[in-house]
């Protein structure tokens, strides 16, 4: 392992990505991302899929020299075309406009269409939960699950965040899947030519598998059924619907050939004080008597903990990892 400083970290994932062909924005934009996921140990989306994004950027399917255009449809809207670039620099550059209008207006959306996946979706909220607002997002990309009575990948794995501040305590943070696990688990799973737990997956011909190879062939599977599916179809709405973005069996794939998935990405922002002055003491003496008084676990106190514990003691990276980033970053990747 190898431990970096946050600081230290940011200018490693930096010159990567100007390496692999990013501007500027781009490459402070996703570095930042990159480094918050992994402080948080959401390391799945964190370093190990800066990986996606440098190799998406030598092939093409991501635009490294992108300019998000934005328009406003209404005075509480924000609609941008990514260009075929990363989500996250589209949603620094409208984030103090979204949080503004939100407390303007009582509530505000942001919709993004034409990007690569989002990431770390639950730190697009998290930041809205830091500005005293309840974040909500959703967001696609290539089909990887399958639907409600269907063998075949119709949807990404869809996941929803949602976020709300809380006085004097770390926000409320919930960013989960609509699949039964990340896809990056079976891949990673498939390398080691390990075996998946049953209901993770099925292979081509539809049927459940615990190979994880030959669950790379066929879908992944949606949590809790049907219900799960649902979520899936709710969210592909959200994301791909409201925006106008690819929907997920349209969407070419993040990982092969030349072209951007189209990606969409939806966020709602609303700002709870001015429907109630006293939420964030509410919602933290209700969180404190759940967790308290009822064993309950709260979503996020966790993620922050990490993160405040990374700002003094830095993050460790696998040397394998740090070898393959470092190669990109002297051009040989």
């Amino acid at each position: 392992m190898v431990t970096f400083s946050l600081t230290a970290a940011h200018a490693f994932a930096v010159a990567a990505l100007t390496s692999a062909g990013a501007n500027a924005a781009m490459a402070a934009s996703l570095a930042r991302a990159t480094v918050d996921a992994e402080a948080r140990s959401s390391h799945a989306v964190g370093f190990s899929h800066l990986v996606d994004y440098l190799e998406s950027l030598l092939a093409g399917r991501i635009n490294g020299k992108a300019e998000p255009r934005r328009t406003d449809p209404a005075p509480a809207l924000i609609r941008i075309d990514a260009d075929g670039g990363i989500a996250q620099l589209s949603f620094d550059l409208a984030f103090d406009d979204l949080a503004e209008k939100a407390r303007t207006f009582g509530i505000a959306l942001f919709a993004q269409a034409n990007s690569y996946t989002s990431g770390e979706l639950g730190d697009y909220v998290f930041r809205l939960a830091e500005q005293g607002l309840v974040g909500l997002a959703a967001t696609n990309g290539p089909a990887l699950i399958a639907g409600s009575g269907g063998g075949k990948p119709v949807y990404c794995t869809n996941p929803l965040a949602f976020a709300a501040p809380r006085k004097g305590a770390a926000p409320l943070l919930i960013d989960q899947s609509s699949s039964a696990t990340a896809f990056v688990n079976i891949r990673e799973t498939a390398a080691r030519g390990e075996q998946i737990p049953p209901g993770w997956a099925v292979d081509a011909q539809g049927q459940p598998t615990t190979d994880a190879t030959e669950a790379m062939k066929g879908a992944m599977r949606a949590f809790g059924g049907a219900r799960g599916a649902n979520i899936a179809l709710m969210v592909e709405v959200l994301a791909a619907g409201v925006s106008g973005a690819n929907w997920s069996l349209d969407a070419p794939g993040f990982a092969n050939g030349e072209q951007t998935p189209g990606s969409g990405l939806t966020v709602i922002a609303i700002a709870p004080s001015l429907l109630d002055e006293g939420f964030e003491d509410r919602l933290d003496i209700q969180l404190t008597r759940l967790s308290t008084g009822y064993g309950i676990h709260i979503p996020g106190a966790s993620k922050f903990a990490s993160s405040i514990t990374a700002h003094s003691d830095g993050i460790r990276l696998p040397s394998a990892l740090v070898s393959r980033i470092s190669a990109f970053a002297k051009g040989h990747g």
